[in-house]
């Protein structure tokens, strides 16, 4: 119960978070940067262009860069679509030039919010969904992670100690158990825990580790739209009566979690010398946080998992 590492806990160690636009992945890029690691922040969406992203938003690479910057971590925007394969070869040359090597390789790649639809469509049978759409979803929850593990794995195999986080929904106990949404969703998120068991078998060897985590009901930037919210003022979602237009959230988004908390939990396994233990385990961000001793940014221990 050691509590979040220091500022400079992770200082002079490279990070790639691919996947760093918005979500999770800017949450952990910014809980990166809090321990002083240099954060290549990688994904589609840029000040240049969307890059093919899925989403009309606003966020961009490069924002998340300079918050990585503002918490004290040097912060790198990079533009990739993580399914062209030569991006991501030329990504792997780039931080091979200007760095070297990679501590920390987060797979973060998702984009499928949208295509998995809304509550409404969840559970029905599979040949009701598009198949194009389902589709996309595994290409962009799964392919994405295959290509930049094969690029740039290579990488962090050059000396001990090196970290792949597959992050996901879900672990592994709770999907063997539990079918999610639809066939295509459920494949992906089943198959991206699968992947750290399978890198972790492969990467023991060179001394480093792969876990799958799993943060649990997120407000991302998107899930405080929906709810016509604010960070600051999230549990405004939770009256029961809202005369501002938006929805009431339920009950169990006041167990919700920012996206700084996951990335707490991915700063607390980098930090800590004995990180092999997790190697091939998948592990919720509730989980890590009662590991380590650690909370969410407002000093919450958030458990998404087990408000149901």
């Amino acid at each position: 119960m050691a509590g979040l590492p220091g500022p400079g806990a992770l200082r002079g160690r490279v990070a790639v978070v691919a996947g760093a636009t918005r979500g999770a992945g800017r949450g952990i890029a910014a809980a990166l940067g809090e321990a002083g690691a240099t954060v290549i922040c990688t994904g589609r969406s840029s000040v240049t262009g969307r890059g093919g992203s899925d989403y009309d938003r606003p966020e961009t690479i490069e924002e998340t860069a300079a918050l990585v910057n503002s918490l004290g971590g040097t912060g790198v925007a990079i533009q990739v679509d993580h399914l062209v394969a030569d991006q991501v070869r030329a990504l792997a040359d780039r931080i091979r030039d200007e760095h070297g090597t990679i501590d920390i390789l987060v797979n973060d790649i998702w984009g499928a919010e949208v295509l998995k639809g809304p509550p409404a469509t969840w559970g029905r049978p599979m040949w009701e969904h598009s198949l194009d759409d389902g589709l996309r979803i595994v290409e962009l929850g799964v392919r994405t992670h295959l290509i930049t593990s094969h690029c740039l794995l290579p990488l962090m195999v050059t000396r001990p100690g090196g970290l792949l986080v597959e992050i996901t929904d879900g672990t592994t106990e709770y999907n063997d158990k539990t079918f999610r949404l639809s066939v295509f969703y459920d494949l992906a998120k089943m198959s991206v825990n699968r992947l750290a068991f399978s890198h972790g078998h492969e990467l023991r060897q060179f001394g480093a580790t792969a876990v799958a985590v799993s943060p649990g009901w997120l407000r991302s930037e998107m899930m405080l739209d929906n709810y016509g919210v604010t960070e600051a003022n999230w549990r405004t979602a939770l009256h029961a009566r809202r005369d501002d237009g938006y929805p009431s959230a339920p009950p169990g988004f006041a167990e919700s979690e920012s996206p700084r908390f996951v990335g707490r939990g991915v700063v607390a396994i980098a930090a800590d010398e004995t990180r092999a233990r997790w190697n091939q385990r998948s592990v919720t961000s509730i989980a890590l946080a009662r590991e380590y001793g650690f909370t969410d940014v407002d000093g919450y221990c958030p458990d998404g998992w087990g408000a149901g």
